[in-house]
């Protein structure tokens, strides 16, 4: 009998993993082969809003940037526990006149996104120099803060 139970438990401990890879999808899909359709000067607004949809994030200054994503997360094999992974990040920026006609369109996608490196100069600060601005404000704090003077010093 309890070799029963044990079969039986085991068999729906597996019988509920699952081996198949999850694949979370966001933005709009399929945008690399959506992104072929759109000529530059010939495609408007009404076209890419049939073809697309609303974009992402949009951007008026001197024209419209019209901006949209399409990103896949997809989960690794068992061996590494779930581990998510970044399998698809397309972005296509397009770039519409006042007529709303497209003037140009970018895409960017996993492999040639510009990576971003950072400064590693530490940027020296002035506080330990009191100068007269810096003495007139931190008197100013401290009547602000005890009135009438009586508040004991620590």
């Amino acid at each position: 009998m309890k070799k029963i139970i044990l079969i039986l438990t085991v068999f729906s401990i597996i019988s509920h993993c699952s081996l198949n890879k999850v694949t979370k999808k966001h933005g709009v899909r399929n945008l690399e082969s959506k992104k072929d359709k759109i000529t530059v000067n010939q495609s408007n607004s009404n076209d890419i809003k049939f073809l697309l949809g609303p974009p992402s994030t949009k951007s008026t200054f001197d024209n419209d940037l019209w901006i949209y994503i399409e990103r896949e997360i997809t989960s690794e094999n068992v061996l590494k526990l779930g581990k998510k992974k970044l399998s698809k990040n397309n972005i296509l920026i397009l770039e519409l006149d006042k007529k709303g006609i497209i003037i140009e369109k970018l895409f960017y996608d996993l492999n040639n996104i510009n990576n971003i490196t950072f400064s590693s100069n530490i940027t020296d600060n002035d506080f330990a120099k009191k100068s007269f601005v810096y003495d007139f404000l931190s008197s100013m704090r401290q009547k602000i803060n005890d009135p009438l003077g009586k508040r004991k010093k620590p």
